[in-house]
């Protein structure tokens, strides 16, 4: 965050009292307003998870992004003046800002401006758990300050708390270039320590077959992942309850294999994350068989879907043996069939959509709600069968057949 916050606002933020945040976007000439009250939906809940409460939101249509101020001059004004009316605590934008972008914000609303990738990166540093993912997050937040530091600027205040405030340990952080290239070499050449240590562990559990769930952010994997392997996984309506990989053992009638419930993917996930989780995403990479869990009940959950196929892609993984899994569909009867709807409708409805979801991915599938349990065992079948295949293709000299 900028260290230049020499706003009259240099308050200390009340842990008692979520703060107040106004929410930026901007509609592009090939965007609509529903596409842009989606992502401002999801930068809501990202704000929402972080532990802000949104009070406003600001869209503007431009060409694009102004130079100075990324939306309008006029724009600014306006949520100044609507700030002297409703004071907030910060202003979140749907994309990332340039440093000077950051500064000129800062000096006319004298407030916290916080962008869509440290957003996400302030999330990630409050559910941190491990020595590992600590170190990836702090690594990650590092190389994000890191293009936008000015020579000017001394010091990163750390002392009003709040949200954009977490990260890199609670103390002060000398924000000196120099000094931010050194602490950058030194995570990784930790990071890359921890990495020897978690490629000893997945060689010692080599000869089990690898089950990664995965998927966007809170589509219910860790729910998934505690159904299917009977154990008590953080699962919670908040985006990255999961941030650290959890793996276990699971036995179906005899036959073991490995379950891991990885992070959630989310559009425009910050590059740094990505590089810094690596080795978190080595699960992934090292798996047998991908679980894409998908919430079908969303209403962008094709455009969520892309978003993971996008991800894998650029991770090299996009050729893995894929199971597509539409969870909560009972969430998306709710949604989408009217009540007065006859069964025999609601059916062939239902059948249209798996047939036409089917027809597009040409995958393995299942249709599930975890919540509801329906559908779990044939999900398990399905499962049971291409790890079974996966035995047979590892060790096909093996007289054991599961």
């Amino acid at each position: 965050m900028n260290s230049s916050w020499n706003t009259e606002s240099k308050k200390k933020v009340n842990p008692t009292e979520p703060e107040r945040a106004i929410l930026v976007g901007i509609i592009l000439p090939d965007q609509n307003e529903a596409l842009i009250k989606e992502h401002l939906d999801e930068l809501e809940f990202l704000a929402s998870t972080a532990g802000a409460i949104t009070i406003k939101r600001f869209v503007q249509k431009l060409n694009g992004p102004d130079s100075r101020t990324y939306i309008g001059k006029g724009k600014v004004e306006e949520i100044l003046k609507y700030m002297e009316l409703f004071p907030a605590d910060m202003v979140i934008f749907d994309d990332d800002l340039s440093g000077k972008q950051q500064n000129i914000l800062e000096e006319i609303l004298k407030v916290k401006i916080i962008d869509r990738s440290f957003l996400i990166l302030d999330i990630f540093a409050s559910r941190a758990q491990t020595a590992q993912a600590k170190t990836q997050v702090e690594l990650a937040q590092l190389q994000y300050i890191y293009p936008k530091l000015r020579g000017m600027w001394t010091h990163l205040e750390r002392q009003r708390g709040g949200i954009g405030m977490r990260g890199p340990g609670e103390q002060e952080i000398e924000t000196d270039r120099r000094i931010v290239k050194e602490k950058i070499a030194l995570l990784k050449k930790k990071l890359e320590k921890i990495d020897l240590q978690n490629v000893t562990q997945r060689k010692n559990r080599d000869e089990m077959i690898r089950v990664s769930l995965i998927g966007y952010t809170n589509v219910g994997k860790s729910t998934l992942m505690n159904l299917i392997s009977k154990s008590e996984v953080f699962a919670e309506n908040k985006l990255f309850a999961t941030l650290d990989t959890t793996v276990r053992k699971v036995v179906w009638d005899s036959m073991p294999f490995l379950l891991s419930d990885t992070v959630g993917f989310i559009r425009k996930l910050p590059h740094h994350l990505i590089e810094s989780f690596k080795s978190t995403l080595d699960e992934v990479r090292e798996s047998d068989i991908m679980v894409h869990v998908i919430d079908i009940s969303h209403p962008a959950y094709l455009d969520q879907i892309k978003t993971v196929n996008e991800t894998l892609k650029s991770l090299g993984l996009e050729d893995k043996p894929v199971v597509m899994v539409f969870n909560k569909m009972d969430a998306y009867r709710e949604v989408n069939y009217d009540s007065m709807l006859d069964r025999q409708t609601k059916n062939e409805l239902e059948e249209e959509l798996k047939q036409s979801l089917k027809s597009k991915y040409q995958v393995p599938m299942e249709f599930i709600s975890a919540k509801s349990m329906e559908n779990i065992e044939l999900l398990r079948k399905l499962l049971k069968e291409l790890i079974s295949k996966q035995y047979l293709i590892r060790y096909p000299y093996r007289s054991k057949q599961w």
